[in-house]
């Protein structure tokens, strides 16, 4: 079965097509991060008009790519949600329209989900179950994996997600958008030990999070602190330190509570090569193994969309001709397959 697979949840355009067999055979992405540079952060309408005008061409792209024609595509797969809604309705319309004039199935995918099985595009495979951790600009997860659709949510950000906190908190310093890159970055040249933060939420049960008290110091710090290159490298090295020990502190909750050796990190953040090195720190500690998708699956991409896609669309899950999405949409919720 071979899958086109349609990423417009935000503000990256991704365009994708999965065979079961040969596995990921195209993969076309527009970032419209440039668009949005301006104005600090993504605005909705600019977003959903840019998927106008780069999805029909990567579309076309992508066929070229896989040197297939619209008869050797088996069915049609989008992100009908989490997102903006805007952006959704794009990637909706157009690939419920493919698919009803090219007379094949189509299914709507759930973002996060495609996040929790891209490290299936990998060689290594994560075999099920597993602890996830979800750790995005939107959100900050941690989920008991039993099965495709088979999801327990253990904790969640109760305010700013890590990557919001990190774009903001890069903001503060001084640095463009999207800033948790670059903050991790500037973070290299930091001096440990000269500013101190806190880890929040970790003194109590739970396995929630909450940055916003996070970003308030850091910020606090900044506004006394002076403008030096090396003060702004030591500011942001203290910040991220105590997101990574915040996260790798509950990740090791999760583990303990659910007794399982496998840990799955996804999402844009995951490509922090901080945080990588101590989750695996805590993995070999723990005699278990952690799992991550490719840089390039990391962020929004329709390579997701379309094996999370193929999975639904073989249990036989379709989308009816209504095109309707779902801005808000509980992980909770899906079916298992």
């Amino acid at each position: 079965m071979r899958v086109l697979g349609i990423e417009t949840s935000c503000d990256e355009t991704g365009i994708a097509i999965v065979d079961d067999h040969a596995g990921l055979i195209a993969n076309q992405l527009y970032s419209q991060v440039k668009l949005h540079a301006d104005y600090g952060g993504v605005v909705p309408e600019l977003a959903s008009r840019d998927h106008v005008r780069k999805i029909v061409p990567l579309i076309r792209a992508a066929m070229a790519e896989a040197n297939c024609s619209a008869d050797d595509i088996d069915g049609v797969a989008f992100t009908r949600g989490p997102g903006l809604v805007g952006a959704l309705l794009v990637g909706a319309t157009v690939g419920r329209s493919l698919a009803y004039s090219w007379n094949v199935p189509a299914v709507g995918v759930h973002h996060l989900e495609g996040h929790l099985l891209a490290p299936m595009l990998e060689e290594n495979v994560p075999e099920f179950p597993f602890v996830a951790l979800l750790v995005s600009g939107g959100h900050t997860q941690l989920i008991r994996v039993d099965g495709i659709g088979q999801y327990e949510l253990l904790g969640e950000s109760i305010d700013d997600a890590a990557g919001e906190a990190f774009d903001k908190t890069a903001k503060l310093i001084g640095l463009d958008y999207p800033g948790g890159p670059l903050l991790a970055k500037m973070a290299e040249a930091g001096t440990p030990g000269v500013f101190k933060f806190p880890r929040p939420m970790t003194d109590r049960p739970g396995l929630d999070f909450s940055f916003s008290g996070l970003k308030t110091a850091a910020a606090t710090a900044i506004r006394a602190a002076d403008a030096s290159d090396q003060t702004k490298a030591d500011i942001a090295h203290a910040f991220q330190q105590a997101v990574i020990d915040t996260v790798a502190i509950k990740c090791r909750r999760a583990l303990e509570q659910t007794q399982l050796k496998r840990l799955v990190v996804a999402g844009g953040v995951s490509a922090n090569l901080e945080l990588r090195r101590q989750l695996a720190e805590l993995m070999a500690e723990r005699q278990g193994e952690v799992f991550y998708p490719a840089p390039q699956f990391c962020t929004d991409n329709g390579a997701m969309i379309a094996y999370a896609g193929l999975q639904r669309l073989k249990a036989g899950e379709t989308q009816p001709l209504s095109v309707t999405t779902r801005p808000r949409w509980p992980l909770e919720e899906l079916t298992s397959i």
